[in-house]
């Protein structure tokens, strides 16, 4: 029997699997950017359009760490990508209301909040990484949404385990 959403279920787990591999690319392209600065400093400044200064240095020091806290999210988001597919499977299978699902939603969860703090630290290098011409601009902000995100996702999270757990104890009354 097909599933009235079964489309867009194919279509999402195509997504998804799209942005696994967009996702690794995007980290090994941030990390060639990497280990480039490293070897071809004048170079990468010039390219990112950096402004001669006497401190120009800094400003790469502050480039570099950005990178690698950048290249940190790689695999974090690669978890949550990976959950959303196990979760995905489930609701295809017709049974996407089981404890392990709330454990996935618990581990992305968990996930996006270790993004969001990374997200804060690579704010806080931004805003203290500056030449005598120029400041680093990676065009950072705050906003509150993503941390509803993972509040929700917490709650979610326990509402699908309590919601499992009500489903498995009504079956062993049957």
């Amino acid at each position: 029997m097909s599933l009235p959403y079964e489309s867009a279920l194919r279509v999402s787990r195509r997504v998804l699997r799209v942005l696994v591999v967009v996702n690794w690319v995007y980290g090994l392209a941030i990390l060639g950017l990497l280990v480039w600065s490293f070897f071809a400093q004048d170079a990468v400044m010039d390219s990112l359009g950096v402004k001669p200064a006497a401190d120009r240095e800094a400003m790469l020091r502050g480039m570099q760490l950005v990178a690698a806290f950048g290249i940190l999210a790689v695999p974090l988001v690669n978890v949550i990508l990976d959950r959303l597919l196990s979760i995905i499977e489930t609701v295809r299978a017709g049974d996407p209301f089981i404890v392990e699902n709330a454990r996935r939603l618990q581990t992305i969860a968990k996930t996006l909040l270790g993004i969001q703090l990374l997200h804060l630290v690579i704010g806080a290098i931004a805003a203290r990484t500056r030449s005598q011409v120029q400041e680093l601009d990676i065009d950072w902000n705050f906003s509150i949404t993503p941390w509803i995100a993972v509040l929700l996702l917490f709650v979610l999270a326990r509402v699908f385990e309590h919601g499992a757990r009500m489903r498995a104890d009504l079956e062993g009354t049957v």
